[in-house]
């Protein structure tokens, strides 16, 4: 026992010899990277940090300070927060809310709602232990930074899930500390990354494959023990490895179960359906994908290198802060800049497409060179005629509607299918010189024009008619749950008081029966107030229908905004 009294003396020597943690100033270089990506994303510079225990909190905490973090840029957010700074943001959070259903007069809750409001509107940065992991929403921050990184892969995902959820307008981006000089830590990584796939895709692993992993594996406890037994390079790669087959069966298990259970508990129809969905938003997402590089190589025409595999080679950023370099569409190759809507580039793209003046123009599309049939467009090959496209906006009550209107006619003035235009702008054209649209036409054009934004307004006042029904519904739903639970208690207190009164005849004494008799007159009162409550809430239910009537007229009235993008003369040839 003095040879390890020793040991640890040495031990506690040691550590406070420590000036400098390399972990720690590591936190402010990646914090300004993360930053820096923040910001090409157009997100809110706002990023929460996870560590296993508060006293690591601390250390952060002064760290972030030395590095040039106010005070005030910084909250922390554990399981009890008795740090002045959390007291002082609490006091002020239930000033502020003091009288409103904000205030829930749960000191856990409110001051979880205080610390998260603190951080969406004055704090830059939050640092969390455990705690944070779950209950709490932060769409309105897209970075996280797994300081401490944790061995079980479902506290990764709910850490993940504090700020990738339903709301967030960006990419999350994470970033994850690892010792790569330690064996086991690097090891750990890859299977969190390669074979659960936390941190590709859209969420990883699904939880029920989680699940058949907690349960088969007690992935967590087997990771300690690895860290506990094993000291050597070659022990912790066998251990490992061990590990890493039996991850790959219970993965695979799951991933059987799951198919198994959708093909034998779900009729033909449901499966057909689900496979439609899947090939539809396949589809959808590839046009997307299409139009998209057709846009980037119009506008970069110069300025990169396309090939067909579907990225380019940028070697001309428009921007200095735009990297040049290999930009793939999906990506492929795990070394490209991943390119998609959204991405710094590809809004420039856009921008600089919507800000440009058309004039119109006398186009030539061929149809020879397209891969497939288009029956829409072949009645359309060897004729000319014209073509304007719009833009027509409509803002009301929950949401705001963009739609791209296409009239088009032939010559001899026969009306094109609506699919046709769009479909003819996407085959390989050449302009054959300006074009002037004749009077006559313009009026034909605005005549189909002003025919699809009725069919638009039709759309848009149907759609406000179902959304008031819905929110009608719900009143009434609420005021039935309201009546129907009042209705109950007052039949249990007429209940209980008529077995009370059954109970005064067998009463022997005249205190006995006052006794009940006063039991039953606190009773009545209680009841006379469960009466008055049924009437009120029904008041209640006629002042929340009015207003709502009167909520829903004032944002009847449509915002409508319309834009002419461009007019051509068109030609189609074989």
């Amino acid at each position: 026992m003095q040879r390890e009294i020793g040991d640890l003396d040495e031990f506690a020597a040691l550590a406070a010899r420590i000036e400098h943690n390399g972990k720690g100033k590591a936190l402010l270089g990646a914090l300004e990277k993360a930053f820096h990506a923040i910001r090409a994303l157009g997100a809110n510079e706002k990023a929460i940090i996870f560590t296993e225990s508060r006293r690591t909190q601390q250390y952060l905490l002064r760290v972030l300070a030395d590095g040039g973090f106010p005070a005030e840029d910084v909250v922390l957010f554990n399981g009890s927060n008795t740090d002045e700074s959390s007291k002082a943001i609490y006091a002020a959070w239930l000033a502020q809310h003091r009288g409103t259903d904000r205030v829930t007069g749960s000191r856990t809750a409110d001051m979880r709602s205080a610390l998260v409001d603190y951080f969406r509107d004055r704090a830059r940065i939050m640092i969390a232990t455990e705690a944070g992991a779950e209950g709490i929403n932060l769409q309105f921050c897209s970075l996280v930074v797994n300081y401490d990184l944790p061995w079980n892969p479902q506290r990764i995902e709910q850490r993940i899930g504090r700020c990738h959820r339903y709301g967030q307008k960006h990419d999350v981006v994470v970033v994850n500390f690892l010792n790569q000089n330690n064996a086991a830590d690097v090891r750990v990584f890859e299977l969190l990354s390669s074979k659960f796939k936390l941190f590709e895709g859209v969420f990883g692993v699904s939880d029920e494959v989680l699940g058949a992993v907690e349960a088969g594996v007690d992935f967590e406890k087997r990771i300690a023990t690895i860290y506990q037994t094993c000291r050597h390079p070659t022990e912790i790669k066998r251990e490992f490895d061990t590990l890493q087959l039996e991850l790959s069966f219970e993965i695979n298990e799951a991933m059987t179960s799951t198919r198994r259970k959708l093909l034998e508990n779900f009729d033909d129809e449901v499966r057909d359906r689900l496979k439609a969905t899947n090939e539809k938003s396949t589809e959808a997402r590839s046009r997307l994908e299409d139009l998209l590089m057709a846009l980037t190589q119009h506008e970069l025409r110069d300025r990169a290198d396309f090939t067909r595999a579907g990225g380019f080679d940028l070697h001309a950023p428009p921007t200095e802060d735009m990297a040049t370099g290999r930009y793939e569409l999906p990506r492929r190759s795990g070394e490209a800049h991943l390119y998609r809507i959204g991405h710094p580039l590809a809004e420039w793209a856009i921008t600089a497409a919507k800000e440009r003046v058309l004039e119109p123009v006398s186009v030539e599309f061929t149809y020879s060179v397209k891969e497939g049939r288009s029956v829409v467009l072949e009645p359309l090959i060897g004729q000319s005629g014209w073509l304007s496209v719009s833009r027509y906006s409509v803002s009301s009550l929950d949401r705001e509607e963009d739609h791209m209107i296409f009239a088009a006619q032939t010559d001899s003035g026969a009306p094109v299918d609506p699919a046709a235009p769009l479909r003819m702008l996407r085959l390989p054209s050449r302009v054959l010189g300006a074009a002037r649209v004749p009077v006559d036409v313009f009026d034909a054009l605005e005549t189909v024009r002003k025919r699809a934004e009725a069919d638009i307004q039709l759309s848009v006042s149907e759609h406000n008619a179902t959304f008031l029904d819905e929110e009608a519904t719900k009143l009434e739903a609420w005021a039935d749950d309201q009546k129907t639970g009042l209705e109950r208690e007052l039949k249990d207190m007429d209940r209980q008081i008529r077995e009370i009164k059954k109970s005064s005849s067998a009463a022997l004494t005249l205190e006995q029966k006052l006794a009940i008799q006063k039991q039953v007159k606190a009773i009545e009162a209680t009841r006379n107030e469960k009466r008055k409550r049924l009437f009120d809430a029904q008041d209640e239910v006629d002042r929340r229908r009015e207003f709502l009537i009167s909520d829903i007229e004032s944002r009847l009235e449509q915002v409508v905004s319309k834009e002419s993008l461009f007019a051509l003369r068109w030609t189609l040839v074989s």
